[in-house]
């Protein structure tokens, strides 16, 4: 049973609070595709009121987690490997230019950000907490779009945001996807966009050719 969100998180508004908890389950798998989530039941387990519960799915829809059903209201949106491959199609498309900016407009402050979250990512892995470590990684992409700086290069990614968490949550070579991201890093250090370039496409493909064996 979750704890009161009120005694938990007061900072955070509560849809955020119950958003990002429920985007955990489901990357964890704690909810199986096709999975419904009723309003009522997440309310009372919460202790909220319906209100920010909706709120959250209705994030979770545009982030392309849920799926919205005529007579089956949220559910857990199943990603078929079509999907998949249609998402790393877009992935490297925008992800490569992502790189390419970040590489031109990263200042040093950034580049420590970046630094940074490599080192609790290792930090996480060398004390066994894999989900912390999962976050760590998806959140130094999500640092690299705001490195980019590039309104519509950002409006473009955001509904992908959620099922590109998912692909990150997926990859069970941790250890080499921490060194890939060092090196993703360096070569954003470097300035050289082409070096950057090559580097986040060769990051995307080879976890391309391994699927559906990291799922």
């Amino acid at each position: 049973m979750a704890q009161p969100v009120e005694e938990t998180q007061r900072d955070a508004p509560l849809r955020e609070v119950i958003r990002d908890t429920l985007r955990t389950r489901i990357f964890e798998g704690h909810y199986a595709p096709g999975a419904r989530m009723v309003e009522r039941d997440l309310a009372a387990e919460f202790h909220v009121s319906r209100l920010p519960v909706r709120e959250a799915l209705r994030m979770l829809q545009q982030e392309g987690l849920l799926t919205e059903r005529a007579t089956r209201g949220s559910v857990v949106t199943a990603l078929e490997d079509k999907d998949v491959d249609d998402l790393f199609d877009v992935r490297i498309a925008l992800e490569v230019l992502t790189c390419r900016l970040a590489a031109e407009r990263a200042t040093q402050e950034d580049l420590a950000g970046l630094r940074r979250l490599v080192e609790q990512a290792e930090e996480a892995l060398s004390r066994g907490s894999l989900a912390d470590a999962h976050r760590f990684n998806s959140e130094f992409h999500d640092e690299l779009t705001r490195i980019a700086d590039n309104t519509f290069l950002r409006t473009a990614l955001e509904p992908l945001q959620g099922r590109m968490h998912w692909l990150f949550r997926h990859v069970r070579d941790l250890p080499e996807i921490i060194r890939e991201h060092r090196e993703l890093l360096e070569a954003v250090a470097s300035g050289d966009p082409d070096r950057a370039e090559a580097q986040s496409a060769h990051h995307i493909e080879k976890y391309r050719e391994q699927y559906p064996d990291t799922v």
